[in-house]
């Protein structure tokens, strides 16, 4: 007995801790259900409270500022103190600022609640990426792709049922029932996570007595530089410019304060020296934006050019996601990403090419097509991306290098966001839908000169296994 109970412990020790899986997952996919359950939820939200959809549009974004301050932030506390607490804390704010939206007297409360929302989110993708880089130094092993790939999986699938899970609850509890839905898996999120993570110091504790020293200034600037160039993105335009000013200001400030400080939030000089980890950085934006400007731009455009119901217009775009989650499962076990990287941007190209071509009379069939040729690069960059950050960061950084990862993503949204409605006016849509096609492909061509970066090819080509 006592051999049996040796030998399972020892084989215990070479293999990922599978009790980390269920809080992984969850956390992981509190921001991606709470991004696109709202698509459903703003007009009823607009019609309760008597609000045009300028100002419900800030529910929308109110969610990616907080989220894309927050995630880099929390990562870099996660780095420190290590995941438990930090999980503890924000998913616990997701129940609240829950509660929050669902009493919310006026539009202004919901925006504040979906703020603290944001940042409840923060911790689960940042808290997953370090436990699986810890299990990988524990075990021995450099990788557990099967756990990346369902990390990216999971996501992919909260986005497919979001706007679908979200109608129904509208249909069955009114808006706040998309809120309502957040403090079961809130509940889960902490009894999970209080049982499960492991009881673990941060990386800065390794090799230090003492606790490392936070750099709130550089916080602050970097939080300012953000939140000013995002507005600026929301509505970019002349009457605006001093949004894009105060960002330059403060990023130059934040900069010189992260150079001379010992302990920065933001090791710009290890970043700077790590170019392989920044041009994945610029792929994230770039992939992100040509992503959202399809996502965004086609279905407005079969909505309004060819005249689709939203319902119509939401299975025209079905393919898509089924696509990218077929493919991301397909692809996932195989850890090489620089085949990947080539294949994704050069069907994302030419799935932009073919907008060229739509017009009011194009066939179903037509349609269809492209969005399957689209779900090919959103099942493959995605996850690729997110293996070249955990390949490419310094592990003591895994939860900052993450959630950098995901701000960069949330900026190509934004700006994927102000190129649509820039380009697609209603009287042009469809000539607005070619404009904003070229604007892609231009990030395309740009996306794959990043791919002459050599160092992709030696990621994944060693034996690589849970």
């Amino acid at each position: 007995m006592s051999i049996f109970s040796n030998n399972r412990k020892a084989a215990n020790k070479n293999h990922f801790n599978q009790k980390l899986i269920a809080p992984m997952v969850l956390g992981s996919i509190l921001n991606p259900i709470n991004s696109s359950i709202i698509s459903v939820a703003l007009i009823p939200i607009g019609q309760a409270f008597g609000v045009p959809s300028s100002q419900t549009a800030w529910l929308v974004s109110a969610l990616y500022l907080a989220t894309a301050i927050g995630q880099p932030v929390v990562g870099k506390l996660i780095d420190i103190f290590g995941p438990r607490l930090l999980f503890l804390i924000s998913t616990s704010l997701v129940g609240i600022s829950s509660l929050i939206a669902i009493f919310a007297p006026n539009i202004w409360w919901l925006v504040v609640a979906r703020v603290l929302l944001g940042f409840g989110t923060c911790a689960g993708y940042p808290s997953a990426m370090y436990l699986i880089r810890r299990e990988a130094e524990r075990t021995g092993k450099e990788s557990s792709t099967s756990i990346l790939t369902l990390l990216a999986i999971s996501s992919q699938t909260v986005a497919v049922v979001g706007p679908t899970l979200g109608g129904l609850l509208i249909e069955l509890g009114g808006w706040q029932s998309t809120f309502i839905v957040n403090i079961p898996l809130s509940l889960a999120c902490v009894f999970l996570g209080y049982f499960r993570f492991p009881r673990v110091l941060g990386n800065s504790f390794r090799n230090e007595e003492k606790i490392p020293s936070i750099d709130f200034i550089g916080i602050i600037f970097f939080g300012i530089t953000l939140i000013s160039s995002l507005l600026f993105l929301m509505k970019p335009n002349w009457h605006h410019v001093y949004l894009l000013v105060i960002a330059i200001l403060s990023g130059v400030i934040f900069t010189g304060f992260e150079l001379k400080t010992k302990n920065p939030f933001m090791d710009l000089r290890l970043l700077a020296g790590n170019t392989p980890l920044l041009l994945t950085y610029t792929r994230g934006l770039l992939s992100a934006t040509v992503s959202y400007s399809f996502i965004y731009g086609y279905a407005q455009w079969l909505e309004t050019g060819i005249g689709l119901s939203p319902s119509h217009s939401g299975l025209l775009l079905l393919p898509m996601f089924l696509t990218s989650i077929i493919i991301s499962k397909t692809t996932g076990k195989n850890p090489a990403i620089h085949r990947k990287l080539i294949v994704g941007s050069i069907v994302q190209f030419i799935a932009m090419s073919l907008l060229l071509f739509t017009n009011h009379s194009s066939s179903l069939v037509y349609l269809v097509v492209i969005a399957i040729l689209f779900g090919i690069p959103q099942g493959i960059l995605n996850l690729a991306n997110q293996n070249a950050v955990y390949f490419q960061a310094s592990p003591k950084q895994m939860g900052a290098s993450a959630g950098l990862l995901r701000t960069f993503m949330y900026m190509g949204a934004m700006l994927a966001s102000a190129a649509t409605g820039l380009f697609l006016k209603s009287e042009a849509i469809t000539l607005g839908l070619h404009y904003l096609a070229i604007f892609s492909l231009v990030i395309c061509f740009i996306l794959i000169i990043t791919l002459l970066d050599r160092s992709l090819s030696k990621i994944g080509t060693k034996h690589m296994s849970m």
